[in-house]
């Protein structure tokens, strides 16, 4: 299965401080003290959990939040400094019970094995609801963190970050094989914990990456948990199509997502994995109000305090819950699976969301009333893989 399934429309948020508009930390009923506190990001997926939505995603990255996301800006009036995006999800998730939880990690700079540990232990706590967004950085100023590498230069290095973020995945997943899921024993009368011959060396060397393994960790209640990965042209579409379970994308129409959705589908071909699910989400920042205007203006008043109008990568949609169901199946047609709506402010976008727009699609028929699966795979519709290595033992 590559395409979406008949009529049934999958939402997930995208959490980020106070909202994506850099102002959006001024309005009224923000909570710009608690931004830093466990107890404002528990109840943001609180409430994402109430509305049925299929995951929250968690943004992070290595360098403070910029004007310019290609450099580090010095400005005082927008919010700077967050928490780290996987340590949010491990805090949320025994508080939460069915909903999603995929945090953000630059995997330019860090390390697979580390990484495949955190998440498998964000699968286990969630009880498997874990999955992880990787994303790429080619800032000099992040890499002045690390010290530990050139950026790779020339018209290649865009290429060789995702080729290097493939491996990456690559890696992660084997690693979350590597332990058969009855490898454990736990036999007091024998004295046998593991079966240590299902416990695998990956034993993986590529251009980046060796690493032997096994991981530390048994494998986790997905097997796998979720990749997925942002992209907006054709080699992070490689990367999606040849890795990832879920990609985001940010068509700024029915016709541009039409296309994103067929080229993402040719490299899942070129990939050898037409047989496999990928989702393809649609990208879209809101601004939500149930009465007709009311979020145009609350946009233009925002854009004055910033100084500026704000431009995204992603469409900007203003309008009334009604209307942006309109546009989703519009664009569900094209051959979107889901969408990723990015609230404008925290909390009235993202109570927009689950309050008006998710009765709005259900009143359609488009979303489900409740949760009927207790994983994050399930919830897309993907299945448990088993361990690669499962038939060498």
């Amino acid at each position: 299965m590559t395409g979406p399934e008949s009529g049934r429309l999958h939402l997930a948020v995208a959490l980020d401080g106070a909202g994506w508009h850099p102002a959006a930390w001024r309005e009224p009923d923000a909570r710009p003290a608690e931004l830093l506190s466990a107890s404002y990001w528990t109840d943001l997926v609180i409430e994402a959990e109430r509305g049925g939505l299929d995951f929250v995603t968690f943004e992070d990255g290595l360098s403070l939040q910029s004007a310019d996301p290609q450099r580090r800006d010095g400005r005082t009036d927008q919010v700077r400094g967050r928490l780290d995006a996987v340590l949010i999800a491990a805090r949320v998730a025994p508080l939460t019970r069915h909903i999603g939880l995929v945090p953000t990690v630059v995997v330019t700079h860090t390390e697979p094995f580390h990484l495949s540990k955190a998440i498998a232990t964000l699968d286990w706590v969630s009880s498997g609801r874990a999955g992880v967004r990787v994303r790429v950085s080619a800032r000099p100023d992040e890499a002045a963190h690390f010290g530990r590498r050139e950026l790779p230069a020339g018209p290649d290095a865009r290429a060789d970050l995702f080729a290097e973020a493939a491996d990456y995945v690559e890696v992660l997943r084997r690693l979350w094989d590597s332990w058969e899921d009855d490898a454990e024993i736990r036999d007091v009368a024998t004295g046998r914990f593991i079966d240590r011959d299902k416990l695998h060396y990956i034993d993986f060397s590529g251009r980046w990456f060796s690493v032997r393994g096994p991981s530390i960790t048994p494998r986790s209640p997905q097997g796998q948990p979720v990749v997925a990965a942002l992209a907006h042209a054709t080699v992070p579409y490689r990367l999606v199509a040849g890795s990832a379970d879920v990609g985001f994308v940010t068509p700024h129409d029915r016709a541009q997502a039409r296309d994103i959705v067929a080229e993402i589908r040719r490299l899942q071909g070129s990939a050898g994995r037409t047989a496999q699910p990928v989702h393809v989400f649609g990208d879209l920042l809101v601004w939500l109000d149930r009465e007709r205007g009311r979020a145009a203006e609350r946009k233009a008043r925002l854009d004055e305090l910033a100084g500026a109008e704000y431009h995204s990568d992603a469409l900007s949609f203003a309008g009334t819950p009604a209307e942006l169901a309109d546009l989703l199946q519009d664009w569900q047609q094209a051959g979107l699976t889901g969408f990723r709506l990015r609230p404008a402010t925290i909390p009235h976008d993202l109570a927009q969301i689950t309050r008006a727009l998710v009765p709005e699609l259900r009143h359609r028929s488009s979303f489900p009333e409740k949760y009927a699966v207790s994983t994050l795979r399930g919830l897309l519709g993907l299945v448990r893989p088993v361990s690669r290595y499962a038939s060498a033992s």
